[in-house]
């Protein structure tokens, strides 16, 4: 077996550390070519959303390239760098705990996206706009967060990256609202908490993951494979 059994025996072991080592070794093989890119992306989708270690390592049980140094480094580049926002954030904090911001859009289109600084509440006002906030490169000052939204007629589309929950709690009066963000994913460490509070009237209000953590590890073998030369 491929995955690493000495030691704590692997049904004591933490889930999330054997979902990652099972992840590490499926793009490894991957991205050398030892498996297809169909088997890949079914084994991927079983290692991303079981919580059954057996499971897990039953997807790895018959590869044996193992994740070296090179892999490692590129995994860091591409992994971490999402964290350095948050490394800012952490530095310049204040306990301003009264910090607020105001977004209003009457006629228009809003957009908020890259480094943006994420107040600690954001109300947004939004009467016949389309409003757009991408929180994928936000800098948040705290872990906990609170969108307070007054939607008429209008539409509030919000991205977040994978470690960002998010609970909605919006009242709709001949509305639309979806949120596809759940508040803890399996093999997701959730790092900010968003809230969302108020009504929507005639309006829409949709919230959803920007790019699943499936789709980065995915394009991520597939950089791993170009660097090898592999098509």
């Amino acid at each position: 077996m491929a995955l690493d059994i000495t030691g704590v025996k692997l049904a004591d072991r933490p889930i999330a550390q054997v979902r990652e080592e099972v992840i590490d070794q499926l793009i490894m093989n991957y991205s050398h070519g030892v498996i297809s890119e169909q088997a890949f992306e079914r084994r991927l989708d079983i290692a991303t959303n079981s919580d059954d270690h057996q499971l897990l390592a039953e997807q790895v049980a018959d590869l044996t390239l193992l994740p070296d140094a090179k892999y490692r480094a590129m995994w860091a580049q591409s992994f971490n760098s999402a964290a350095k926002p948050q490394a800012k954030a952490e530095r310049t904090a204040t306990s301003d705990t009264a910090d607020g911001d105001r977004l209003v859009s009457v006629l228009s289109s809003d957009e908020r996206s890259g480094p943006w600084r994420v107040p600690a509440q954001l109300t947004i006002i939004n009467a016949l706009s389309s409003i757009e906030l991408d929180f994928s490169d936000a800098v948040f000052d705290q872990p906990q967060v609170t969108l307070y939204t007054r939607n008429w007629l209008g539409s509030i589309d919000i991205k977040v990256p994978e470690h960002v929950a998010v609970l909605s709690d919006i009242n709709n009066i001949v509305s639309s609202s979806s949120n596809s963000v759940s508040t803890d994913k399996a093999g997701t460490h959730k790092t900010h908490f968003i809230r969302i509070e108020g009504y929507s009237v005639l309006g829409s209000v949709s919230i959803s993951v920007k790019r699943s953590l499936t789709e980065r590890f995915t394009d991520f073998a597939n950089s791993v494979r170009t660097a090898l030369g592999l098509k």
